[in-house]
């Protein structure tokens, strides 16, 4: 018998998870490793401050709360397990290479100054505008830029490293980790009374979260409730320039929805497609390639020598407005959701999965605001 159960080890559950057993709550992860799982091709950036959402301001102040909770939880990791957590300040480059793209940029730089005004981020002194000269010093394969943001206070996670930091941390706090796929959550007269796995286990809890990605609707009709979360295909590319020193190099941002993050071995991921309707299949497209390396050639044409050393898929969690899907379901006592992040999985998840497990544990703070926002009831009203 477990005080918890969660379903899913992607980042989202691990963290969940993780929480869970530092609270002190006998917790088990299930998790069947799905290929295309969000977590395992995600591009990691952390930079709410200049993220170009702005559409929903409880997204913008939950990012905020979570990108400044990441160094706490690294933190914590560090001194809790014995691996590298895949975190790291890095800064960030949004760059208007055509005169095109102009307008977008000054509505980024207005975006940010009233975000600055309402929320005091970015920080005063963190952005400034770079010339063409002073933007291909700090990231040498760009083109030339018409226009030039930079700010200092973005970072990068790698989300395998990460998701493997927060199980060991947990497994050191007793969390049990098992390789299963859950079919079916039981429930006895209203409340959950554990899951059944396609190998015919079943375990006995008092709580589950179900924090299954993309796969979490699975679970809809053993929950009663309707858990609006479609698969959106994600296509990255992890690109080889060899011998170049890639570990100080900024992030890159351009104005038509694409991305470039650098990594200390000589790697520069650069993405990714945002493709609704794909369905559950994780493959790589031709069209997919070719729209990631068009744009990436046209910001970066010092990138056209590199070689492709890897092509992940992810398949994000995009719930139907965009934002996530946390905490307690009406239909289940003791059951709880974490999951629909879509492409902002690693950006978030830790600090969902934190909120979470305080729920789970009855220690929330101020979160019942954030569980209230986020809450599955809303798809019903």
């Amino acid at each position: 018998m477990y005080d918890a159960i969660v379903v899913g080890g992607g980042i989202v559950g691990a963290s969940t998870a993780y929480h869970l057993a530092r609270g002190g709550a006998e917790t088990l992860l299930l998790d069947r490793h799905d290929a295309g799982r969000a977590t395992d091709a995600g591009a990691g950036i952390l930079s709410p401050a200049t993220s170009s959402r702005t559409d929903s301001t409880a997204w913008f102040e939950f990012a905020l709360d979570a990108a400044n909770y990441y160094p706490t939880l690294v933190d914590r990791l560090t001194e809790e397990q014995d691996g590298e957590t895949g975190y790291a300040r890095c800064g960030l480059l949004s760059v208007a290479v055509d005169e095109d793209e102009r307008a977008a940029f000054e509505a980024e730089f207005e975006r940010i100054a009233d975000r600055r005004e309402t929320y005091g981020h970015p920080a005063p002194g963190s952005v400034s505008e770079l010339d063409s000269d002073e933007a291909r010093a700090r990231f040498p394969p760009l083109a030339e830029t018409d226009r030039c943001l930079a700010y200092d206070d973005a970072a990068r996670v790698d989300g395998r490293t990460f998701t493997a930091a927060l199980r060991r941390a947990g497994r050191n706090r007793g969390l049990a980790v098992a390789e299963e796929d859950v079919t079916r959550i039981d429930r006895d007269d209203g409340s959950v009374s554990g899951v059944r796995t396609a190998s015919g286990d079943r375990y006995d809890a008092d709580a589950v979260v179900v924090a299954g990605g993309a796969w979490s609707r699975a679970f809809e009709e053993s929950l009663g409730v309707s858990i609006p979360v479609e698969p959106q295909r994600g296509q990255i590319l992890h690109l080889d320039l060899r011998d170049a020193d890639t570990e100080a190099w900024p992030i890159v941002g351009g104005f038509r929805g694409h991305y470039m993050v650098p990594w200390p071995d000589g790697r520069v991921a650069v993405g990714a497609t945002r493709e609704t309707g794909s369905g559950f299949e994780p493959r790589t497209t031709a069209g997919g390639v070719r729209e990631v390396l068009d744009e990436a050639l046209r910001v970066a044409p010092g990138l056209a020598d590199a070689e492709i050393r890897d092509i992940r898929v992810g398949l994000r969690p995009r719930s139907a407005d965009r934002l996530p899907v946390l905490g307690p379901i009406p239909t289940v006592d003791g059951v709880h959701l974490a999951t629909g992040h879509g492409a902002t999985g690693l950006q978030l998840g830790p600090y969902s999965g934190k909120i979470v497990a305080d729920s789970v544990l009855g220690e929330q703070g101020d979160e019942p605001t954030e569980l209230e926002r986020f809450g599955v009831e809303r798809f019903s009203s």
